[in-house]
């Protein structure tokens, strides 16, 4: 089997983990659980988090996405391991809302490892991850105007978790699909604001 073979799968089996037996988990303890997984899950994570029931708490879209452009950034200059500031590794998310969300979105997992692995790779290579880590970074600054429109900040989270599996599983036709959802969560923030 392909190293990429059932990694969505493995990212969840993580969050498990990390949630198991815990009333409250440390953003940093969900780090260190991911960290050997490269740097993909470290966009996708937070945003799948984002887009699940927590994402509803107030202030948490807002804090998900200075997490994720934290992230993006580091990406962008090429680094390889991320790095967290202490005060965000103290941050904590509810251990029974996460592993609920990992427990719904098994399914989900099942059909993303079957359908992408390693298509088109030049588009995830090394260059690859730091124009998504740019684009990422554009779509997490829409996010905190987003936030007083119940569920307008799913557009944008949503892509970026598709940047972030693409990068996990090095699929370019992913990436290629990540760019135009990117583009239509950029239109959806733009129209909100100026609807506003």
């Amino acid at each position: 089997m392909a190293d990429t073979d059932n990694q969505v799968n493995k990212i969840f089996d993580d969050l498990g983990d990390a949630a198991s037996a815990r009333g409250e988990v440390r953003v940093g303890t969900i780090a260190e659980n991911l960290g050997h997984r490269g740097i993909g899950p470290f966009l996708t994570v937070p945003a799948l988090i984002e887009i699940s029931p927590i994402g509803g708490i107030p202030g948490m879209p807002t804090l998900l996405a200075a997490i994720i452009v934290l992230f993006a950034a580091q990406i962008a200059i090429g680094r390889k391991h991320i790095w967290l500031p202490d005060v965000l590794e103290r941050q904590t998310i509810p251990g029974d809302k996460l592993r609920k969300t990992t427990d719904k979105m098994r399914p989900v997992a099942d059909w993303l490892d079957k359908w992408f692995h390693e298509r088109l790779p030049r588009f995830a290579s090394h260059g690859a991850k730091r124009i998504g880590a740019v684009i990422v970074i554009l779509l997490c600054t829409t996010v905190p105007p987003l936030e007083l429109i119940p569920f307008a900040s799913t557009a944008p989270m949503a892509a970026i978790a598709l940047i972030g599996l693409a990068l996990t599983v090095r699929d370019g036709a992913l990436m290629l699909a990540a760019y135009a959802l990117a583009a239509i969560g950029l239109i959806v923030s733009l129209a909100s604001w100026l609807g506003g």
